[in-house]
């Protein structure tokens, strides 16, 4: 017979039964990353418009004040930067690792191809489809989407970045790549948006008539 090992019982739950914060409650947990789809087009509106979003839960943000300036990183709080030999000693043992890996990859699975390189079009594809799945565009047939406004809104602002400053290193197709990925998943941000404000309109009860106002009588 297995020996039984103790354990020990947390109380997780963040709120007292008068609903006041524990002092003791551990933080909110993040939610899990989700894994990437495979492929590029996926529509997260209809996907939304078909069973319904729903919202993931996220942690309360406190709104920031009206007016108040963006706080910056100081400098001087960054970390030294490493040596060129660093550099070239951290890039010789991480091709090395990669190359070992992919062998290893090939070996457990006969006849599978080598995993194509990281290039800038595989970079925005990867945001996009990110995107996408935060939108609720890869859930199944049937099943109510995940939505995830605040992680579609980063990714999108991520590319958005990525394309500011790639900007005059990019050749012409690559520049369209951007410009099209980040149309679809803004254009997607308000497919969503516009079907959560509908289902919302839709759940609020209808306002009772005001008392003395007029009236049919049959």
């Amino acid at each position: 017979m297995a020996e039984i090992k103790e354990f020990v019982i947390n109380d997780r739950r963040r709120f007292t039964s008068e609903g006041e914060v524990r002092p003791d409650a551990p933080p909110p947990q993040p939610a899990a990353p989700r894994p990437e789809a495979d492929e590029f087009g996926s529509s997260a509106g209809r996907a939304v418009e078909a069973t319904g979003p729903q919202l993931v839960p996220e942690a309360k943000v406190s709104e920031p004040e009206e007016d108040a300036p963006e706080a910056e990183m100081d400098p001087e709080s960054y970390p030294p930067p490493p040596t060129e030999e660093q550099i070239a000693q951290a890039t010789k043992a991480y091709d090395a690792t990669v190359d070992r890996l992919d062998t290893v990859i090939r070996a457990q699975n006969p006849g599978m191809e080598q995993i194509p390189a990281m290039s800038f079009e595989r970079l925005v594809q990867s945001v996009y489809m990110q995107a996408i799945m935060q939108l609720g565009g890869a859930a199944q047939p049937g099943v109510t989407p995940q939505v995830d406004l605040l992680g579609a809104r980063q990714s999108i602002d991520m590319l958005s970045i990525i394309g500011e400053k790639a900007r005059g290193n990019l050749s012409e197709n690559e520049a369209k790549l951007v410009e099209a990925a980040l149309f679809e998943m803004r254009m997607g941000f308000l497919e969503v948006t516009q079907a959560l404000a509908r289902q919302a309109a839709q759940q609020q009860p209808a306002a009772p008539p005001a008392p003395g106002g007029p009236s049919i009588v049959r």
